[in-house]
């Protein structure tokens, strides 16, 4: 396993670690940052979040530059980001910061585009990442960060970016996804 690889896993492994700070089993109580209350648990989640995420940019620049990808990195590295976005956004629910229709359109997506891939692998080609597939990951991860910080440091000026970015991301989500089967339509047809 290489180092891309590693990281990758390592993105893995911080999703149930994430989830348990992110549930406050451990009543730490509130932080003040700039006269905001904030949930120590959720300061300490989001930047769990954060770091977990960077580490997606970080094992594909790595794996590109040294030339070190591998059907492995292929698999898990969609796999630990659908993973760790979908953990983060059922926690959302689970808090009430987020409204669960948003979440199930996120999810459903993921799985949608997860089982075209399969059928476009099974005929033998690669569906790397594309831009819009890239911009929607950033911005759930964008509406995820602040959502998990509670709209800091937004809620200064009075101003929703937390929901104002996460319809941002569940519009992008919608049109990635909707990308992806339009160029990939003629996987549907049976080629006898």
């Amino acid at each position: 396993m290489n180092l891309p690889n590693k990281i990758t896993v390592a993105r893995i492994f911080l999703i149930p670690i994430f989830i348990i700070v992110m549930l406050d089993l451990f009543s730490w109580g509130d932080v003040n940052i700039a006269s905001m209350q904030i949930p120590l648990a959720h300061l300490i989640g989001a930047i769990i979040f954060i770091f977990a995420s960077a580490t997606d940019w970080v094992d594909g620049y790595i794996a590109r530059k040294y030339n070190l990808v591998t059907n492995l990195g292929k698999f898990l590295d969609p796999l630990a980001d659908k993973l760790l976005v979908s953990a983060a956004l059922i926690v959302l629910v689970e808090l009430g910061s987020v409204p669960a229709w948003m979440v199930i359109v996120i999810i459903t997506r993921e799985f949608a585009v997860t089982g075209l891939r399969l059928l476009i692998a099974e005929r033998g080609e690669v569906s790397a990442a594309k831009m819009l597939g890239k911009i929607k990951m950033w911005a759930q991860v964008v509406a995820i960060s602040v959502l998990l910080l509670h709209n800091f440091p937004f809620a200064f000026l009075s101003i929703p970016f937390d929901i104002i970015a996460l319809w941002i991301a569940v519009i992008f989500t919608v049109v990635s996804g909707w990308d992806y089967f339009a160029k990939n339509k003629d996987v549907f047809i049976d080629h006898k």
